[in-house]
This record gives C-alpha cells, sequence and structure tokens, in this order.
C-alpha cells in the first residue's frame, strides 16, 4: 500500500500524530451525537446506505462534524455503487491524513481528518480517473455546506 505514510506503520519510531483541533472525551461527548461520536472517535462505520450523503448530489462543500474542517467538494464525489459517500479527492492536499487500519483481521487505509483526527472512514485505490482513488466516508462525520448563488 503506497498510500500512507511511513510515520504511520506499525512499529515507527515516530511518535504519534497530534492535532491542532483537542478536546476532552467528555467535551466530544457534549459536542457530537452518540453515533458521531461513534464513528468521528470511535472509529465505527455507519450501516451502507443508511447515511444522509450517500446518495446526494447539492453542489457545495462537506466539512468536519468535529471541528469544521474543509474536507471535500461536491465536484470531487462520484457515485461508487457502495453505499458511502465516495470522493476521489479531498477538498486540499492537507485537508485530510491517513494511517494504517489493522481492525478486523485487515490492513486497510483510515482516513482522518487533518485538524482534529476524527475518524471518516478508509481509502482505495478502485476509484475514477484522474487520482484512481476513492475515499470512503461516513456521512454522519460530514456537514454539508451549499455553495451560494
Amino acid at each position: 500500500m503506497g498510500l500512507v505514510s511511513a510515520a504511520c506503520l506499525p512499529g515507527s519510531d515516530l511518535p504519534p500524530p497530534t492535532f491542532p483541533v483537542q478536546h476532552t472525551e467528555t467535551e466530544w461527548l457534549q459536542k457530537l451525537s452518540p453515533e458521531q461520536y461513534r464513528v468521528l472517535r470511535g472509529a465505527g462505520t455507519e450501516p451502507a446506505c443508511s447515511g444522509a450523503f450517500y446518495d446526494h448530489h447539492g453542489q457545495g462543500t462537506y466539512h468536519c462534524v468535529g471541528c469544521g474542517n474543509l474536507l471535500f467538494r461536491s465536484l470531487q464525489k462520484f457515485e461508487s455503487g457502495t453505499g458511502w459517500p465516495s470522493y476521489f479527492q479531498p477538498a486540499t492536499p492537507q485537508s485530510v491524513g491517513t494511517r494504517i487500519d489493522t481492525s478486523h483481521g485487515m490492513v486497510r487505509t483510515e482516513v482522518h481528518c487533518a485538524r482534529c483526527g476524527g475518524h471518516l472512514g478508509h481509502l482505495f485505490e478502485d476509484g475514477p480517473a484522474p487520482t484512481g482513488l476513492r475515499y470512503c466516508i461516513n456521512s454522519v462525520v460530514l456537514e454539508f455546506r451549499p455553495d451560494l448563488p
């Protein structure tokens, strides 16, 4: 998997990443709904086809519910047929980060918010051109902001 930096690999001598937005667990619990907390802070996954944005076609931007960070633009969204919102690239290279996820007996690339470190979903190498990537993201961790007319 060439998508994750060496700093995120198990056994790395580098310290774990820190993020600009920090809250205590009590603050996160107060800020987020139980489902948002389960996914964003607990690395959970919402059921396929259940999220508000998996079949959403509005024009605008998608932000992190935990910190408001700009994550994706509607122009980067595509229909993947997986049941989750999918994007071929983040809004900016600094919008998201990645790390190795070895949970559930698999090795995957986890996508997290670059500002608060919240779990967003996973990254796969089966997306469309121009990147060939699919950022498979949970709706519950997204806030949509429509474009202004």
